[in-house]
């Protein structure tokens, strides 16, 4: 399909085309990596000096007591890595009799994070340059200190309001007692020194050295169940792609324990739903992905967890090509349903991706969770913890029921997109639930509709809350919002960014002139850049 851009939508920007890109929710840390392609490095070396930054500039939304994920094509083969951390061996159901639900903050929603462990496995396995050299734009941001971008300013502000009383972190994020605003500079020396030991060390003092030390002292301090065995125990998994075929086009997505699943089901009935005989932004195409979606989701809810507890229904039961036709035979093109599971066996967040001109694309997310996490930050190290932990239920059963050792149930997932066994696109749109719904999005717009990947980010944007209730965004055609509630949407106006809001979107995709096309979300403050 020949590069176009309609640019229908009001938007600040224009795809960068180029035969290397970098796309991230923050300038910086685009910059940051670009560097390391200017450097000579490799994709990955630019995806893991970026993902480094964002810890440091982007702290609402990741540290370095994240998790990760990670899709990429190293120019012959896509590989998939799993960083997530299992729950502390402490974690019995038990640990957690009488409560309603898994805490949301502090120590007890702290699962092991991985995201230190997925920088130093790809650099390792696919890296050309050396850790220390790619820390070094966060080592010195976190140093000297950075400038606060408005968006980051306000999330900081959130967070502040609700999580100044959790261990270490008003010390690390409130400065003179108040969170920095737009336009201030913030540095942060304690988590300067933490990532030159994860440099110098490739990453082994977070797991087993000195930081593991501090981190498993200060649970102790507080009662919390995570121990130096535990942090000691943990390893990334490369855990290869999951896959849905939509027309010449395969979507890969991470096995569970992540929600990318749900985008895979999704996908997989609107095959079967006619959406090419709609324009992008009918709302009749609007409707059939949000029908798709709610019976994704019913079945995400109630069979999705660790993929090693999922004994019963497995991954490959929910996107068998036989149960998403059976599911897509439910949607009504008339009228708005509610359905619960199915049978499919018989009897906080930053996304980035970099692309270079060797061919090699990476598909890449870290996370804390909820903004700033667990709220929880270790001090004189500068580590904020994620919240993960509050993925699990406590319904006992479930596949995702709490347990030692077991990987909650995430929401974070990176999407690549491969077309004729070639690769086609790397995408996220980050924002908790809004995940899966947003690739589903970003896939028909880029691939059935034809927008060039700019263009996909800026349109409006739409995301299942629950029951009939759908929220969209002011962006959205008041007739496109009139004529879903004539179908039986609840519709819910929210602006951008509100709540999980509509994710942040950064996309690359392969052009077939050569180069890339890459596209960042307004919604953010980020920035894609080349050369």
């Amino acid at each position: 399909m020949p590069f176009r851009h309609d640019a229908p939508y009001a938007s600040r920007r224009s795809p960068v085309l180029a035969e290397n890109v970098v796309s991230t929710s923050h300038p910086l840390a685009a910059q940051a990596g670009l560097s390391m392609l200017a450097k000579g490095g490799n994709a990955v070396d630019a995806a893991i000096a970026a993902a480094a930054t964002l810890t440091v500039v982007e702290p609402t939304g990741n540290g370095l007591g994240s998790d990760a994920f990670c899709i990429l094509w190293d120019g012959s083969e896509l590989h998939g890595l799993n960083a997530s951390g299992g729950a502390p061996q402490g974690w019995t159901p038990e640990r957690f009799s009488g409560q309603d639900a898994m805490p949301f903050r502090g120590w007890e929603s702290v699962t092991i994070p991985g995201a230190i462990g997925a920088w130093s496995a790809l650099a390792k396995r696919f890296g050309t340059l050396d850790l220390p050299t790619l820390l070094a734009p966060a080592i010195g941001y976190a140093e000297t200190g950075f400038t606060v971008t408005p968006v980051i300013g306000e999330l900081w502000q959130r967070g502040a309001d609700t999580l100044s009383d959790q261990p270490g972190f008003a010390q690390a994020f409130m400065p003179g007692g108040h969170s920095p605003k737009a336009g201030e500079r913030f540095r942060n020396p304690d988590q300067a020194h933490s990532l030159q030991l994860i440099a110098e060390t490739d990453g082994r003092a977070f797991y087993e050295g000195d930081l593991a030390a501090r981190i498993a002292s200060f649970a102790r301090e507080h009662g919390a169940a995570l121990t130096e065995a535990d942090l000691a125990a943990f390893e990334p998994e490369w855990c290869g792609t999951l896959s849905t075929a939509y027309g010449k086009n395969e979507l890969h997505e991470i096995p569970p324990n992540g929600q990318g699943i749900a985008a895979l089901m999704a996908l997989g009935m609107l095959e079967h739903l006619g959406l090419g005989e709609f324009d992008a932004d009918d709302p009749l195409a609007l409707h059939l992905q949000i029908e798709a979606i709610k019976l994704a989701f019913a079945d995400l809810h109630a069979f999705v967890a660790d993929r090693r507890f999922m004994t019963d229904v497995t991954p490959e039961h929910l996107i068998d090509p036989g149960y998403l036709a059976t599911r897509a035979r439910l949607v009504s093109r008339d009228r708005a349903q509610n359905h619960g599971p199915g049978a499919p066996r018989n009897g906080g967040t930053v996304y980035l991706t970099a692309a270079d001109a060797s061919g090699m694309m990476v598909s890449f997310i870290q996370s804390n969770y909820a903004g700033f996490g667990s709220g929880v930050v270790v001090p004189g190290t500068g580590i904020s913890l994620q919240n993960r932990g509050a993925g699990f239920t406590l319904e006992p059963g479930h596949p995702n029921e709490v347990g030692p050792g077991k990987r909650p149930f995430h929401t974070i997932i990176p999407g690549f997109l491969m077309q004729n066994g070639a690769p086609k696109m790397s995408f996220g749109v980050m924002g908790g639930p809004m995940q899966a719904q947003g690739h589903v999005q970003m896939v028909l717009r880029t691939q059935l509709w034809g927008q060039d990947v700019q263009t996909a980010v800026d349109a409006p944007r739409w995301r299942f809350v629950s029951g009939s209730t759908v929220a969209c965004e002011t962006a959205l055609p008041e007739k496109t919002r009139a004529r879903l509630t004539d179908l039986g949407h609840d519709i819910s106006v929210e602006s951008p960014d509100s709540a999980f809001g509509f994710g942040g979107a950064q996309l690359i995709e392969r052009l077939a002139t050569g180069g890339y096309a890459a596209g960042s979300d307004p919604r953010k403050d980020g920035q894609a850049v080349g050369f």
